[in-house]
């Protein structure tokens, strides 16, 4: 299979299950822990992923300006998701207060319209660097991609708006990081733009948006498992690197 087939491929596995999450959410019955394992997990792997993996290979691109870019990615998602919107978290939204007379259902879709872009900017420049790389972006995006498109769904209901614009809402997530994953592909020549930045954007996610969510949490059991994603980069990373 040809690099451009697998990452489109991969790409638009990484958007279904943006609709797979949207599914759950307008599901009578449902199971909140598995939710949180995915993002407990998801997070420990995807701040790895960035610190060890991705921020390494921006330096390497752009010796100079990653490090700009990286920031740029970083505060990019913070102004769609947490300034343009002032109330927004990972999971399940209680809080119908706060949507029901406003337009902030469709910031908190804005800014995760970006975000999943990002992500598949991310997926794209690590296939463009190495396969290797590629996979490990992929992990790290699908683990919260679940999460994702259920939050954006529990959003728009807890907006007063229909299950179906829930799951339309978390559709529309998963279209858009499969147009990351081409606008990549098209643009490969700003390979050492598009991988910082994204890199920003991980790190963002990883670290703002699902480690708080992971705090939250009483006990230490969905605690740990932030460390239990960290640790299968780190295995990974040491045992099947010369794969890619």
């Amino acid at each position: 299979m040809s690099p451009l087939a697998l990452t489109i491929i991969l790409g638009l596995t990484a958007a279904l299950a943006d609709g797979v999450g949207g599914l759950i959410i307008i599901q009578r019955h449902w199971e909140r822990r598995y939710l949180r394992y995915f993002m407990a997990v998801g997070s420990g792997f995807m701040l790895a992923t960035a610190l060890v993996e991705m921020f390494p290979e921006s330096l390497r691109l752009a010796p100079a300006r990653a490090p700009l870019f990286i920031m740029l990615g970083y505060f990019v998602v913070h102004f769609f998701e947490h300034t343009l919107t002032l109330h927004f978290h990972f999971g399940e939204e209680t809080h119908e207060g706060e949507f029901l007379h406003s337009h902030k259902s469709y910031s908190v879709l804005l800014g995760l319209i970006v975000h999943t872009f990002f992500d598949g900017i991310a997926i794209a420049s690590g296939f463009l660097i190495s396969n290797w790389l590629g996979w490990l972006i992929f992990l790290a995006v699908f683990l919260h991609k679940i999460p994702e498109g259920f939050t954006v769904g529990s959003v728009m209901l807890a907006s007063g708006r229909s299950r179906r614009m829930a799951f339309i809402s978390s559709v529309i997530l998963g279209a858009s990081t499969l147009l990351g994953v081409l606008t990549m592909r098209v643009l490969s020549p700003m390979l050492h733009v598009g991988l910082p930045l994204s890199t920003g954007v991980t790190l963002y996610v990883a670290a703002s948006d699902l480690i708080p969510e992971v705090n939250k949490e009483p006990g230490i059991k969905v605690a740990l498992l932030v460390f239990v994603g960290v640790a299968v980069l780190l295995v990974m990373d040491y045992w099947f690197r010369g794969i890619g």
